[in-house]
């Protein structure tokens, strides 16, 4: 499967599927909430928000490329990705883009 977060694909003519997503909502353990809280007084990278963000753009990739699948597409492009927050230490991770088939 073909991801890109450009509209085209060089060299190639494509017939458009549809829009394809997948999404997962994350959250870290309470003891990983409290050191991220402590982190943040004095600064510097929140590891373990950075690895929960990681997963979850990689769960939502893979949700939206299953459902590329189902329509036979040969390729993703326009990929984007949208973030919202749930709830403390929670977030929607949600990947889209436009399914493509060859022709």
């Amino acid at each position: 499967m073909i991801l890109l977060n450009t509209d085209y694909i060089t060299g190639k003519e494509v017939e458009m599927l549809g829009l394809v997503q997948g999404a997962t909502i994350q959250s870290k353990h309470i003891g990983k909430d409290i050191g991220a809280a402590l982190k943040s007084i004095v600064g510097g990278e929140l590891y373990g928000y950075t690895e929960m963000m990681t997963q979850a753009r990689n769960i939502a990739t893979e949700r939206m490329i299953e459902m590329a699948e189902k329509l036979n597409a040969d390729a993703v492009i326009n990929i984007r990705f949208a973030t919202s927050s749930v709830l403390a230490g929670a977030a929607e991770v949600m990947a889209y883009g436009t399914a493509v088939k060859f022709k």
